[in-house]
């Protein structure tokens, strides 16, 4: 199969880590595919490095560069779909006619109304498939008027990895300046208001009244950092809370934690928290969004509602029961080989493929 595969963002969220994922999980399969992205972004940089085809375009006017480039490189006739990762790569695609020769895909991943501008309109019907994260995000998108048979659900996944050993949760430790007496907790996560951040920085002083060794790592970077160092420093956590920025590899922090909390208040599946399960991290997470199709209070993870208090009283609970911690990492990790690997990611998105041009491919 010969797929063209967009991206135009030019940070790296959850939707790059997917796209990332599936460049490399069709290319281990013998499939040809080529990404189209914006000039430098972390994306391009990681997918070249993997010896996968790049074209990279300029930031400024990024939109319209990648029409034409777009619609030259569809020209060649090489490709038989275009998966478009974001909306961005929408609009180009839109923009370059592609719709007119090939198929698009485009993944969907927050569960927001569909804009009803009449740009907007024409952009979405010239989708053929919209690829849902979610059951929650498919609602949406029939909710938005999408027919139930443009849609498929494609769960996003994440790679399954050895779990550290102690050496390796010893030194990762050290690296974030972490004692092995302290019990630390900690978040992956753009620094957006609805993750919902704020909850665990207000649940910290409740902990550590009775916990003092208690601390919280959050990682990532984004609009709301100096506002949650502030808050950090109003409550009195400001050396209890690490912010290391921005981390390229994220499974240094996942070594280091004993424990995950996702405080989001509005999610579209969650890579981030299906990560730490995998990593064997005992999990607290509200089901906001599509949450609750990634976690079954109790079993899979600790479940709460997105405030300071009920965060507290969750990770009170883990820090006072080992066996408890134990069950859930357990369980957390199983669900997320069973239902969130990168490999039935990819497979599914493949088998999304083969219907499209099944569907689309006349004779």
């Amino acid at each position: 199969m010969r797929v063209f595969y967009a991206d135009l963002e030019r940070e790296w969220r959850g939707g790059q880590s997917q796209a990332w994922l599936t460049l490399r999980g069709l290319g281990e399969r013998g499939h040809e595919v080529e990404l189209l992205a914006a000039r430098d972004s972390p994306l391009a940089n990681r997918v070249f490095e993997a010896g996968i085809t790049v074209h990279q375009v300029p930031r400024f006017g990024l939109r319209v560069w990648a029409a034409r480039a777009m619609r030259s490189l569809i020209a060649r006739g090489r490709f038989q779909v275009v998966h478009l990762n974001e909306p961005h790569a929408l609009t180009a695609a839109w923009l370059a006619g592609t719709h007119q020769r090939l198929p698009l895909l485009l993944s969907r991943r927050i569960g927001f109304p569909l804009q009803k501008n009449a740009v907007s309109q024409a952009r979405y019907r010239a989708v053929e498939r919209f690829l849902a994260n979610s059951k929650d995000v498919a609602k949406s998108l029939v909710d938005s008027g999408i027919a139930g048979e443009r849609i498929s659900i494609v769960n996003e996944g994440v790679e399954i990895f050895p779990l550290p050993t102690p050496e390796q949760r010893s030194n990762a430790r050290k690296h974030w300046g972490v004692r092995e007496n302290e019990f630390l907790f900690g978040c992956v996560s753009v620094f957006v208001p609805e993750k919902g951040h704020r909850h665990l920085i207000e649940a910290l002083p409740l902990v550590r009244a009775l916990h003092p060794e208690v601390r919280l790592l959050l990682a990532g970077d984004g609009a709301c950092r100096a506002q949650l160092e502030a808050l950090a420093k109003r409550h009195g956590q400001a050396q209890a809370v690490l912010f290391p920025g921005f981390v390229k590899d994220v499974a240094e922090v996942y070594a280091a934690l004993d424990a995950f909390a996702f405080p989001s208040e509005f999610e579209g599946l969650g890579t981030a928290l299906q990560a730490a399960m995998a990593a064997g991290l005992p999990c607290i997470s509200t089901k906001r969004g599509a949450l609750g199709e990634v976690v079954d209070g109790d079993r899979t993870a600790l479940v709460v509602e997105p405030n300071g208090k009920e965060f507290a009283v969750a990770i009170l609970r883990l820090i006072n029961d080992a066996v408890l911690r134990k069950q859930l990492s357990e369980a957390g990790r199983r669900e997320v080989q069973e239902r969130f690997s990168a490999g039935r990611m990819v497979e599914n998105t493949i088998g999304v493929y083969q219907d499209v041009l099944e569907k689309t491919t006349p004779g």
